[in-house]
């Protein structure tokens, strides 16, 4: 199973395991903060033992993609509702 890793302010690496009621990549793209770059990775290459969880590194200097935050993405999704109801609409009065 695959999972995300960011880097938190302070330095911190945040792990996120996705639920699979999203398709992969809109996960990476909500639940990483705007314009945090992200790493995909392997669940084995998760460390078992968290008690040194504040020592985990990452190299986020090539990163898989960056994310847009939750608000950015709500508001797309919103977006794209709407511009679909305008062209239901749009189809139904040209009948």
């Amino acid at each position: 199973m695959q999972k995300i890793i960011f880097e938190q302010e302070g330095g911190l690496v945040a792990l996120i395991t996705p639920t699979g009621d999203l398709p992969f990549e809109e996960v990476c793209r909500k639940d990483v903060p705007a314009g945090a770059p992200y790493l995909v990775i392997d669940e084995s290459d998760v460390p078992e033992d968290w008690s040194f969880r504040n020592a985990w590194e990452a190299d986020f200097s090539n990163p898989d993609g960056y994310g847009i935050g939750a608000d950015a993405w709500f508001a797309e999704k919103a977006a794209a509702e709407a511009a679909a109801e305008a062209e239901e609409q749009t189809e139904e009065v040209s009948e």
